[in-house]
């Protein structure tokens, strides 16, 4: 799901004014930091992470084989046969986290915010002022 959801999100941005356009490029370091520190509070309340991995598995699909050549037919037409692909699903797990180095990172994050909010500032105030609504 994740997966779908960051196209899907670039592709809402695109549908956003020029201005909502112009304030996504400039606060884009800000929203990751802001989904990391999220994620941070959630494993600290937790007590754990979730970690994603992924699992390929065979399955096999119907689909057109060559079919074979004889002395009397030497060019066959495809016949329908069973082919076999590759499918990947995307599981969770809990993982072990050391709970005071994930504070000391939340911390960090929420320091980092706060400069990389001020440093934002500035270029929202500029696209608000290049695209007025």
């Amino acid at each position: 799901m994740k997966r779908l959801a960051l196209p899907l999100l670039a592709l809402l941005a695109a549908c956003g004014t020029p201005q909502e356009q112009c304030i996504s490029r400039v606060t884009r370091d800000l929203r990751t930091v802001d989904r990391l520190i999220a994620q941070s509070e959630g494993n600290l309340r937790r007590g754990y992470a979730i970690e994603e991995y992924t699992v390929r598995y065979p399955t096999f699909r119907p689909c057109l084989r060559p079919g074979r050549p004889t002395a009397e037919n030497p060019s066959p037409a495809p016949v329908t046969g069973t082919c076999r692909d590759w499918d990947v699903e995307t599981h969770t797990r809990p993982k072990a986290i050391d709970l005071a180095n994930e504070a000391r990172l939340l911390e960090q994050l929420k320091a980092k915010r706060k400069q990389l909010s001020r440093a934002a500032e500035p270029g929202i105030a500029q696209c608000r002022a290049v695209y007025p609504e």
